[in-house]
Protein backbone atom coordinates (compact mmCIF):
# COMPACT_ATOMS: atom_id res chain seq x y z
CA UNK A 1 0.00 0.00 0.00
CA UNK A 2 1.13 3.66 -0.73
CA UNK A 3 4.82 1.84 -1.73
CA UNK A 4 5.70 4.41 -4.15
CA UNK A 5 4.87 7.22 -1.80
CA UNK A 6 6.54 6.09 1.25
CA UNK A 7 9.71 5.37 -0.55
CA UNK A 8 9.93 8.86 -1.82
CA UNK A 9 8.82 10.60 1.50
CA UNK A 10 11.44 8.76 3.05
CA UNK A 11 14.09 9.43 0.78
CA UNK A 12 13.47 13.31 1.51
CA UNK A 13 13.76 12.44 5.19
CA UNK A 14 17.21 10.46 4.41
CA UNK A 15 18.59 13.17 3.05
CA UNK A 16 18.50 15.39 6.01
CA UNK A 17 19.63 13.13 8.17
CA UNK A 18 23.39 14.24 9.55
CA UNK A 19 22.26 18.07 9.09
CA UNK A 20 23.42 20.23 11.96
CA UNK A 21 19.86 21.72 12.01
CA UNK A 22 17.07 22.51 10.07
CA UNK A 23 18.05 25.73 8.14
CA UNK A 24 16.06 27.77 5.51
CA UNK A 25 18.10 26.27 2.73
CA UNK A 26 17.76 22.51 3.61
CA UNK A 27 13.90 23.13 4.34
CA UNK A 28 13.41 24.68 1.18
CA UNK A 29 15.23 21.79 -0.76
CA UNK A 30 13.04 18.98 1.58
CA UNK A 31 9.80 20.74 0.96
CA UNK A 32 10.51 20.85 -3.37
CA UNK A 33 10.87 17.35 -2.65
CA UNK A 34 7.34 16.64 -0.83
CA UNK A 35 6.09 18.24 -3.53
CA UNK A 36 7.35 16.09 -6.13
CA UNK A 37 6.68 13.68 -4.07
CA UNK A 38 3.37 14.19 -3.71
CA UNK A 39 2.37 15.24 -7.48
CA UNK A 40 4.34 12.02 -8.38
CA UNK A 41 2.02 9.94 -6.26
CA UNK A 42 -1.07 11.50 -7.54
CA UNK A 43 -2.61 13.80 -5.11
CA UNK A 44 -4.79 16.62 -6.02
CA UNK A 45 -2.73 19.56 -6.69
CA UNK A 46 -4.64 21.74 -4.01
CA UNK A 47 -4.01 19.44 -1.19
CA UNK A 48 -0.44 19.38 -2.27
CA UNK A 49 0.07 23.01 -2.22
CA UNK A 50 -2.03 22.92 1.29
CA UNK A 51 0.03 20.21 2.65
CA UNK A 52 3.53 22.11 1.76
CA UNK A 53 2.58 25.38 3.01
CA UNK A 54 2.34 23.89 6.14
CA UNK A 55 4.81 21.71 6.24
CA UNK A 56 6.76 24.70 5.69
CA UNK A 57 5.35 26.81 7.93
CA UNK A 58 5.91 24.60 10.84
CA UNK A 59 9.70 24.08 9.62
CA UNK A 60 10.56 27.44 9.81
CA UNK A 61 9.12 28.39 12.68
CA UNK A 62 11.02 25.87 14.43
CA UNK A 63 7.85 25.32 16.51
CA UNK A 64 9.34 21.75 17.50
CA UNK A 65 11.64 19.40 20.00
CA UNK A 66 15.09 20.66 20.27
CA UNK A 67 15.98 16.98 21.95
CA UNK A 68 15.14 15.87 18.00
CA UNK A 69 17.03 15.68 15.04
CA UNK A 70 16.38 17.54 11.28
CA UNK A 71 14.97 14.37 9.94
CA UNK A 72 13.18 13.39 13.22
CA UNK A 73 11.95 17.10 13.13
CA UNK A 74 11.11 17.02 9.59
CA UNK A 75 9.29 13.66 9.99
CA UNK A 76 7.26 15.00 12.61
CA UNK A 77 5.82 18.09 10.67
CA UNK A 78 5.08 15.49 7.93
CA UNK A 79 3.18 12.91 9.86
CA UNK A 80 1.16 16.19 11.25
CA UNK A 81 0.66 17.56 8.27
CA UNK A 82 -0.51 14.26 7.22
CA UNK A 83 -3.36 13.37 9.99
CA UNK A 84 -4.86 17.14 9.01
CA UNK A 85 -5.20 16.39 5.71
CA UNK A 86 -6.82 12.97 6.15
CA UNK A 87 -9.39 13.86 8.95
CA UNK A 88 -7.88 13.82 12.11
CA UNK A 89 -9.67 11.21 14.04
CA UNK A 90 -11.47 8.16 13.32
CA UNK A 91 -15.49 9.14 12.12
CA UNK A 92 -17.09 6.07 12.75
CA UNK A 93 -20.57 4.87 11.98
CA UNK A 94 -23.91 7.00 12.85
CA UNK A 95 -26.72 5.26 13.60
CA UNK A 96 -29.97 6.30 14.72
CA UNK A 97 -30.63 4.80 18.25
CA UNK A 98 -33.65 2.25 17.34
CA UNK A 99 -32.60 -0.69 15.09
CA UNK A 100 -31.69 -1.14 11.86
CA UNK A 101 -28.78 1.39 11.39
CA UNK A 102 -29.37 1.50 7.18
CA UNK A 103 -26.13 2.19 4.87
CA UNK A 104 -27.06 2.75 1.23
CA UNK A 105 -23.58 2.47 -0.52
CA UNK A 106 -23.60 4.21 -4.11
CA UNK A 107 -20.59 4.44 -6.93
CA UNK A 108 -19.55 3.78 -10.51
CA UNK A 109 -19.56 0.27 -12.00
CA UNK A 110 -16.67 -2.08 -10.82
CA UNK A 111 -15.93 -0.10 -8.15
CA UNK A 112 -16.38 -3.08 -5.91
CA UNK A 113 -19.65 -1.50 -4.34
CA UNK A 114 -21.19 -5.28 -4.16
CA UNK A 115 -18.24 -7.04 -2.63
CA UNK A 116 -17.63 -4.08 0.13
CA UNK A 117 -21.41 -4.62 0.74
CA UNK A 118 -20.33 -8.26 2.28
CA UNK A 119 -17.24 -6.81 3.57
CA UNK A 120 -18.71 -4.33 5.99
CA UNK A 121 -21.52 -7.31 6.56
CA UNK A 122 -18.75 -9.21 7.91
CA UNK A 123 -17.00 -6.34 9.90
CA UNK A 124 -20.49 -5.87 11.65
CA UNK A 125 -20.36 -9.73 12.31
CA UNK A 126 -17.70 -9.42 13.98
CA UNK A 127 -18.50 -6.97 16.66
CA UNK A 128 -21.69 -8.80 17.30
CA UNK A 129 -24.46 -7.34 14.88
CA UNK A 130 -27.01 -9.03 12.41
CA UNK A 131 -26.69 -7.95 8.53
CA UNK A 132 -29.27 -8.19 5.87
CA UNK A 133 -27.55 -7.22 2.47
CA UNK A 134 -29.92 -5.49 0.37
CA UNK A 135 -29.80 -6.50 -3.88
CA UNK A 136 -30.98 -3.03 -5.26
CA UNK A 137 -29.05 -3.56 -8.29
CA UNK A 138 -31.74 -4.83 -10.56
CA UNK A 139 -29.98 -3.71 -13.77
CA UNK A 140 -26.32 -5.68 -13.78
CA UNK A 141 -26.35 -9.26 -14.54
CA UNK A 142 -26.34 -11.67 -11.80
CA UNK A 143 -25.72 -8.72 -9.57
CA UNK A 144 -28.29 -10.60 -6.99
CA UNK A 145 -27.13 -13.72 -7.70
CA UNK A 146 -23.20 -12.52 -6.41
CA UNK A 147 -24.75 -10.68 -3.56
CA UNK A 148 -26.84 -13.62 -2.58
CA UNK A 149 -23.05 -15.81 -2.86
CA UNK A 150 -21.65 -13.42 -0.99
CA UNK A 151 -24.21 -13.62 2.07
CA UNK A 152 -23.20 -16.38 2.44
CA UNK A 153 -19.34 -16.40 2.52
CA UNK A 154 -20.09 -13.28 5.36
CA UNK A 155 -22.43 -15.51 6.95
CA UNK A 156 -25.56 -12.62 7.11
CA UNK A 157 -29.35 -12.44 6.02
CA UNK A 158 -29.96 -11.83 2.51
CA UNK A 159 -32.91 -10.30 1.26
CA UNK A 160 -34.99 -11.74 -1.53
CA UNK A 161 -36.57 -9.47 -4.08
CA UNK A 162 -38.83 -12.44 -5.32
CA UNK A 163 -39.10 -11.22 -8.34
CA UNK A 164 -39.35 -7.10 -7.54
CA UNK A 165 -37.77 -5.18 -10.00
CA UNK A 166 -38.17 -1.50 -8.90
CA UNK A 167 -34.79 -0.73 -6.68
CA UNK A 168 -37.14 1.67 -4.24
CA UNK A 169 -39.53 -1.13 -3.65
CA UNK A 170 -37.19 -3.79 -2.96
CA UNK A 171 -34.76 -1.43 -0.23
CA UNK A 172 -38.21 -0.02 1.43
CA UNK A 173 -39.27 -4.46 1.86
CA UNK A 174 -35.69 -5.35 3.03
CA UNK A 175 -36.10 -2.35 6.24
CA UNK A 176 -39.68 -3.41 6.67
CA UNK A 177 -38.25 -7.41 7.14
CA UNK A 178 -34.98 -6.23 8.81
CA UNK A 179 -37.15 -4.12 11.73
CA UNK A 180 -39.79 -7.33 11.76
CA UNK A 181 -36.79 -9.57 12.12
CA UNK A 182 -34.91 -7.39 14.55
CA UNK A 183 -31.90 -7.54 12.14
CA UNK A 184 -29.50 -4.70 13.84
CA UNK A 185 -27.84 -3.12 10.17
CA UNK A 186 -29.31 -2.86 6.69
CA UNK A 187 -26.90 -2.74 3.42
CA UNK A 188 -28.59 -1.76 0.21
CA UNK A 189 -26.10 -2.48 -2.39
CA UNK A 190 -27.18 0.52 -5.28
CA UNK A 191 -27.00 0.22 -8.92
CA UNK A 192 -23.92 1.98 -10.84
CA UNK A 193 -23.03 2.71 -14.08
CA UNK A 194 -19.82 3.17 -16.26
CA UNK A 195 -20.47 7.05 -15.53
CA UNK A 196 -22.50 9.29 -14.45
CA UNK A 197 -26.55 10.06 -15.80
CA UNK A 198 -29.05 11.44 -14.58
CA UNK A 199 -31.77 8.46 -14.12
CA UNK A 200 -28.80 6.81 -11.60
CA UNK A 201 -28.68 9.82 -9.75
CA UNK A 202 -32.56 10.19 -9.99
CA UNK A 203 -33.44 6.58 -8.25
CA UNK A 204 -30.42 6.80 -5.66
CA UNK A 205 -32.35 10.06 -4.18
CA UNK A 206 -35.72 7.94 -4.93
CA UNK A 207 -33.73 5.02 -2.61
CA UNK A 208 -32.47 7.47 -0.15
CA UNK A 209 -35.62 9.32 0.03
CA UNK A 210 -37.44 6.22 0.85
CA UNK A 211 -35.36 5.01 3.82
CA UNK A 212 -33.48 7.22 4.84
CA UNK A 213 -30.25 5.64 5.01
CA UNK A 214 -28.06 6.59 7.91
CA UNK A 215 -25.13 6.49 6.44
CA UNK A 216 -24.65 7.12 2.73
CA UNK A 217 -21.30 5.75 1.44
CA UNK A 218 -19.89 6.48 -2.12
CA UNK A 219 -17.33 3.55 -2.68
CA UNK A 220 -14.56 4.72 -4.64
CA UNK A 221 -11.96 2.45 -6.26
CA UNK A 222 -8.28 3.71 -5.02
CA UNK A 223 -6.82 2.88 -8.17
CA UNK A 224 -9.05 5.26 -10.21
CA UNK A 225 -6.81 8.37 -9.17
CA UNK A 226 -8.07 11.78 -9.19
CA UNK A 227 -10.97 11.02 -11.53
CA UNK A 228 -12.30 9.18 -8.68
CA UNK A 229 -12.01 11.84 -6.84
CA UNK A 230 -14.31 14.29 -9.06
CA UNK A 231 -17.00 11.29 -9.19
CA UNK A 232 -17.61 11.35 -5.76
CA UNK A 233 -18.06 15.36 -5.46
CA UNK A 234 -20.67 15.05 -8.37
CA UNK A 235 -22.29 12.29 -6.56
CA UNK A 236 -22.21 14.10 -3.34
CA UNK A 237 -23.85 17.34 -4.90
CA UNK A 238 -26.72 14.87 -6.45
CA UNK A 239 -27.23 12.15 -2.72
CA UNK A 240 -26.84 13.60 0.38
CA UNK A 241 -23.49 11.29 1.23
CA UNK A 242 -22.17 10.58 4.65
CA UNK A 243 -18.58 9.54 3.72
CA UNK A 244 -16.27 7.55 1.20
CA UNK A 245 -15.70 3.99 1.09
CA UNK A 246 -11.55 2.98 -0.56
CA UNK A 247 -11.37 -0.16 -2.01
CA UNK A 248 -8.50 -1.81 -3.59
CA UNK A 249 -6.18 0.35 -1.54
CA UNK A 250 -3.91 -3.02 -1.37
CA UNK A 251 -3.27 -2.52 -5.01
CA UNK A 252 -2.62 1.65 -4.87
CA UNK A 253 1.09 1.89 -4.96
CA UNK A 254 0.74 6.59 -5.25
CA UNK A 255 -1.65 7.35 -2.55
CA UNK A 256 -2.99 10.02 -4.14
CA UNK A 257 -6.99 9.38 -3.66
CA UNK A 258 -6.54 8.37 -0.13
CA UNK A 259 -4.74 11.80 0.14
CA UNK A 260 -7.26 13.84 -2.03
CA UNK A 261 -10.68 12.36 -0.73
CA UNK A 262 -11.10 14.38 2.71
CA UNK A 263 -9.78 17.45 1.48
CA UNK A 264 -11.72 17.83 -1.95
CA UNK A 265 -14.99 16.46 -1.01
CA UNK A 266 -15.23 17.24 2.66
CA UNK A 267 -16.44 13.66 2.90
CA UNK A 268 -14.68 11.79 5.79
CA UNK A 269 -13.12 8.31 4.52
CA UNK A 270 -15.03 5.29 6.73
CA UNK A 271 -13.19 2.11 5.91
CA UNK A 272 -10.65 0.70 3.54
CA UNK A 273 -10.08 -2.26 1.54
CA UNK A 274 -7.02 -3.57 1.80
CA UNK A 275 -7.70 -6.89 -0.37
CA UNK A 276 -9.37 -9.56 -1.86
CA UNK A 277 -10.74 -11.88 1.21
CA UNK A 278 -14.34 -11.11 2.68
CA UNK A 279 -12.46 -9.66 6.04
CA UNK A 280 -10.06 -7.95 4.36
CA UNK A 281 -11.61 -4.00 5.18
CA UNK A 282 -10.88 -2.07 8.26
CA UNK A 283 -11.96 1.58 9.53
CA UNK A 284 -9.74 4.08 8.24
CA UNK A 285 -7.81 6.05 10.94
CA UNK A 286 -5.86 8.88 9.55
CA UNK A 287 -3.12 8.90 12.47
CA UNK A 288 -2.36 5.38 11.27
CA UNK A 289 -2.64 5.92 7.70
CA UNK A 290 -0.38 8.47 8.39
CA UNK A 291 2.44 6.53 9.96
CA UNK A 292 2.10 4.04 7.06
CA UNK A 293 2.72 6.39 4.51
CA UNK A 294 5.54 7.56 5.79
CA UNK A 295 6.77 3.87 6.68
CA UNK A 296 6.85 4.20 10.31
CA UNK A 297 4.13 1.27 11.08
CA UNK A 298 1.18 1.00 12.70
CA UNK A 299 1.11 -1.05 15.53
CA UNK A 300 -2.03 -0.41 16.78
CA UNK A 301 -3.89 -1.93 13.87
CA UNK A 302 -1.68 -4.91 13.66
CA UNK A 303 -2.44 -5.81 17.64
CA UNK A 304 -6.24 -5.42 16.73
CA UNK A 305 -5.39 -7.85 13.85
CA UNK A 306 -3.48 -10.25 16.15
CA UNK A 307 -6.30 -10.36 18.57
CA UNK A 308 -8.65 -11.08 15.80
CA UNK A 309 -6.96 -14.21 14.51
CA UNK A 310 -4.66 -15.85 17.45
CA UNK A 311 -6.41 -18.18 20.03
CA UNK A 312 -5.75 -16.27 23.39
CA UNK A 313 -5.51 -20.06 25.54
CA UNK A 314 -2.68 -20.77 22.87
CA UNK A 315 -0.77 -17.51 22.74
CA UNK A 316 -0.19 -17.62 26.94
CA UNK A 317 0.38 -21.18 26.31
CA UNK A 318 2.95 -20.52 23.38
CA UNK A 319 4.64 -17.43 26.04
CA UNK A 320 5.04 -20.05 29.14
CA UNK A 321 7.09 -22.30 26.67
CA UNK A 322 9.34 -18.98 25.53
CA UNK A 323 9.78 -17.76 28.70
CA UNK A 324 11.31 -20.96 29.91
CA UNK A 325 13.24 -21.08 26.91
CA UNK A 326 11.84 -24.23 25.11
CA UNK A 327 11.20 -23.26 21.48
CA UNK A 328 10.53 -26.31 18.90
CA UNK A 329 10.42 -26.54 15.16
CA UNK A 330 6.15 -27.42 16.16
CA UNK A 331 5.99 -23.79 17.76
CA UNK A 332 7.54 -21.98 14.74
CA UNK A 333 5.12 -24.04 12.71
CA UNK A 334 2.18 -22.87 14.28
CA UNK A 335 3.30 -19.24 14.47
CA UNK A 336 3.51 -19.48 10.75
CA UNK A 337 0.00 -20.17 10.59
CA UNK A 338 -0.74 -17.58 12.76
CA UNK A 339 1.01 -14.96 10.55
CA UNK A 340 -1.28 -16.27 7.69
CA UNK A 341 -4.49 -15.65 9.25
CA UNK A 342 -3.73 -11.93 10.15
CA UNK A 343 -3.75 -11.46 5.86
CA UNK A 344 -1.36 -10.66 3.37
CA UNK A 345 2.40 -10.98 4.20
CA UNK A 346 3.47 -7.74 2.86
CA UNK A 347 0.71 -5.84 4.56
CA UNK A 348 1.24 -6.95 7.90
CA UNK A 349 4.68 -6.13 7.75
CA UNK A 350 4.33 -2.96 6.31
CA UNK A 351 2.66 -2.63 10.05
CA UNK A 352 5.80 -3.08 12.02
CA UNK A 353 7.69 0.19 12.65
CA UNK A 354 10.52 0.86 10.19
CA UNK A 355 10.19 -1.79 8.43
CA UNK A 356 9.85 0.38 4.88
CA UNK A 357 13.42 1.30 5.20
CA UNK A 358 14.69 -1.41 5.69
CA UNK A 359 15.64 -1.92 2.17
CA UNK A 360 18.57 -4.41 2.53
CA UNK A 361 16.13 -7.00 3.02
CA UNK A 362 15.96 -9.55 0.13
CA UNK A 363 12.60 -9.59 -1.49
CA UNK A 364 12.74 -13.48 -1.15
CA UNK A 365 12.73 -13.18 2.57
CA UNK A 366 9.48 -11.09 2.55
CA UNK A 367 7.46 -13.34 0.04
CA UNK A 368 4.57 -14.68 1.04
CA UNK A 369 5.54 -18.06 -1.41
CA UNK A 370 8.55 -18.09 0.51
CA UNK A 371 6.67 -18.37 3.82
CA UNK A 372 4.41 -21.22 1.97
CA UNK A 373 7.88 -23.15 1.03
CA UNK A 374 9.01 -23.04 4.86
CA UNK A 375 5.19 -24.41 5.89
CA UNK A 376 5.31 -26.97 3.51
CA UNK A 377 9.24 -27.87 4.58
CA UNK A 378 7.61 -28.04 8.55
CA UNK A 379 4.92 -30.14 7.45
CA UNK A 380 6.95 -32.76 5.56
CA UNK A 381 8.71 -33.43 8.98
CA UNK A 382 7.68 -36.18 11.36
CA UNK A 383 6.05 -34.75 14.71
CA UNK A 384 9.34 -36.30 16.62
CA UNK A 385 11.65 -34.10 13.80
CA UNK A 386 9.69 -31.20 15.02
CA UNK A 387 9.88 -31.85 18.59
CA UNK A 388 13.73 -32.81 18.68
CA UNK A 389 15.71 -31.06 15.74
CA UNK A 390 19.06 -32.13 16.50
CA UNK A 391 18.36 -36.07 14.61
CA UNK A 392 17.85 -34.09 11.37
CA UNK A 393 21.11 -35.52 9.74
CA UNK A 394 21.50 -35.63 6.13
CA UNK A 395 19.55 -38.35 5.05
CA UNK A 396 16.02 -37.17 6.89
CA UNK A 397 16.78 -34.07 5.43
CA UNK A 398 17.10 -35.30 2.01
CA UNK A 399 13.74 -36.87 2.60
CA UNK A 400 11.90 -33.50 4.04
CA UNK A 401 13.23 -31.49 1.01
CA UNK A 402 11.98 -34.20 -1.54
CA UNK A 403 8.41 -34.45 0.09
CA UNK A 404 7.86 -30.95 0.60
CA UNK A 405 8.85 -30.39 -3.25
CA UNK A 406 11.67 -28.05 -2.16
CA UNK A 407 15.69 -27.93 -1.27
CA UNK A 408 18.11 -29.16 0.83
CA UNK A 409 19.68 -25.59 1.17
CA UNK A 410 16.25 -24.59 2.06
CA UNK A 411 15.57 -27.22 4.68
CA UNK A 412 18.96 -26.02 6.21
CA UNK A 413 18.11 -22.18 5.74
CA UNK A 414 14.73 -23.21 8.22
CA UNK A 415 17.20 -24.85 10.48
CA UNK A 416 19.56 -22.50 10.97
CA UNK A 417 16.49 -19.68 11.00
CA UNK A 418 15.45 -21.89 14.04
CA UNK A 419 18.45 -21.91 15.82
CA UNK A 420 18.75 -18.34 15.42
CA UNK A 421 15.09 -17.72 17.26
CA UNK A 422 15.90 -20.47 19.38
CA UNK A 423 18.83 -18.76 21.10
CA UNK A 424 16.99 -15.52 21.01
CA UNK A 425 14.57 -16.81 23.32
CA UNK A 426 16.93 -18.28 25.59
CA UNK A 427 18.77 -14.84 25.95
CA UNK A 428 15.38 -13.62 26.72
CA UNK A 429 14.99 -16.35 29.48
CA UNK A 430 18.38 -14.88 30.99
CA UNK A 431 18.18 -11.45 30.59
CA UNK A 432 14.56 -10.50 29.46
CA UNK A 433 13.50 -8.18 27.37
CA UNK A 434 15.86 -5.40 27.31
CA UNK A 435 19.08 -7.89 26.24
CA UNK A 436 16.23 -8.76 23.28
CA UNK A 437 16.07 -4.99 22.59
CA UNK A 438 20.01 -4.53 22.76
CA UNK A 439 20.48 -7.18 20.68
CA UNK A 440 18.05 -6.47 17.84
CA UNK A 441 19.52 -2.19 17.95
CA UNK A 442 22.72 -4.15 17.10
CA UNK A 443 21.68 -5.49 14.25
CA UNK A 444 20.16 -2.56 12.18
Amino acid sequence: MFEKLTEKLLDVVKNLRGKGTLSESNIEDAVRAVRMALLEGDVHISVVKDIVEGVKAKAIGQDVLKSLTPDQQFIKILYDELVRVLGEGQSGFHFSPLPPGIIMLVGLQGSGKTTTAAKIAKFFGKEGHSTILVPADVYRPAAQQQLKVLSEQAKCFFFDPQGEKNPVEISKKAVEEAKARGIHRVIIDTAGRLHIDEELMKELKLISDAVKPDESLYVADAMAGQSGVQTAKVFYEKVDLTGVILTKADGDARGGVVLSVKATTGLPVKLVGTGEKIDAIELFYPDRMASRILGMGDVLSLIEKAEESIDIKEAQKTAKKLQKGEFTLDDLREQFRHIKKMGPLDQILGMIPGFSSMGNIPKSEIDEKQLKRMEAILDSMTKEERQNPKILDGSRRKRIASGSGTTVAEVNNIYKQYLEMKKMMEKMKKGGMKSILRNLKGSF
